[in-house]
């Protein structure tokens, strides 16, 4: 997991701007892919830098919480329109509750397993907001996938700081947090230092121990009840059960320490680009010229491999004809 931190704005990308992200971002994407593939799409995607850098060479604040939300409906726009073989689902908001529907219709277009990245989908949720419990609640969740590959971007808010938090997550990579603010104190479940803590909670749940101990009334028993009809056989299935929460989770991992003494890791597991100008003008105002100068030049690029691409086939194309004209 990585993550990055970053005061929360309000407001939204002028429609002047947006159009002009959507053709920027088409031009990078295109050029990454044609280049290095769509794994390496998804394994920039999945980099907090490079995440915050593309967002700052589309014009906006380094520091703008809207980064997050504004860039993934743009690499939405881009993805989602083309034949690309990566797809975007989700968003902020209610685009995030649409998250799974979006999944199955989008998987569908690759040949891509939807349960098996509707389970991811929640599962990083759960992951972020309850299993890792640092004062930022999630509010925008997108996850970007292949047919094989995956990596989750959401972003939560803290109101009190006025702050918010990015959290990026692959299937091979679930630790690794860069931030600008380091909370001092956290509930981190998906520490290595907390597997008993996670272990003696699974045991818990599974052998109904929570009916011995006061736990406080908010906490879902229902939930409860339903993890031990179902005997989970690991923490990741633990969480998926409906109605585990952050109170649930925090109960029991309080138990765990006090009771059974397996504390659990309270370090918060946290490790910055301007192009053409911020969206608010810092560090200055988007040159609107330059901009579509870039995107423009970029377009030649694209247009110019392809057309050295088309060259080369066509003179592949013409030596194997002559050399089977020559077998015959």
């Amino acid at each position: 997991m990585k993550s990055i931190d970053l005061p929360l704005h309000t407001g939204k990308a002028p429609i002047w701007l947006f159009r002009r992200m959507v053709k920027l971002a088409d031009c990078i994407v295109a050029i990454i892919i044609e280049e290095f593939g769509e794994s390496e799409l998804l394994k920039r995607l999945n980099d907090p830098i490079f995440f915050q850098a593309f967002s700052n060479v589309l014009g906006f604040d380094w520091n703008s919480s809207g980064s997050t939300t504004v860039l993934t409906a743009v690499l939405k726009e881009v993805l989602n329109s083309r034949d690309y073989e990566v797809k975007v689902a989700g968003g902020k908001g209610l685009n995030a509750i649409k998250t799974p529907e979006e999944i199955k219709i989008l998987a569908d277009k690759i040949n891509a397993n939807p349960d098996e990245l509707i389970r991811v989908s929640r599962l990083s949720a759960k992951i972020d907001n309850v299993a890792l419990q640092d004062g930022y609640d999630i509010y925008h969740h997108a996850i970007f996938f292949t047919k094989d590959e995956w990596c989750v971007v959401q972003q939560g808010m803290n109101l009190d700081l006025k702050m918010a938090r990015r959290y990026h997550l692959n299937k091979f990579d679930y630790q690794n947090i860069i931030t600008q603010r380091i909370e001092r104190e956290v509930l981190n479940l998906i520490s290595e230092k907390s597997k008993d803590c996670r272990d003696v909670i699974l045991d818990i749940v599974r052998d109904r121990e929570f009916k011995r101990f006061r736990l406080p009334r908010k906490i879902d028993w229902t939930a409860l009840e339903r993890a031990y009809n179902l005997q989970p056989e690991s923490f990741e299935e633990f969480l998926l059960v409906r109605g585990i929460g952050k109170k649930t989770v925090r109960a029991l991992a309080l138990i765990a320490e006090l009771v059974y003494n397996t504390p659990y890791d309270r370090t918060d597991p946290a490790k910055f680009c301007f192009a053409l100008g911020g969206k608010d003008g810092v560090p200055y105002p988007v040159d609107v010229k330059t901009y579509d100068e870039v995107i423009d030049f970029l377009k030649d690029i694209l247009s110019q491999r392809r057309i050295e691409e088309f060259n080369v086939y066509k003179r592949l194309a013409r030596v194997q004809a002559l050399l089977r004209s020559d077998n015959l």
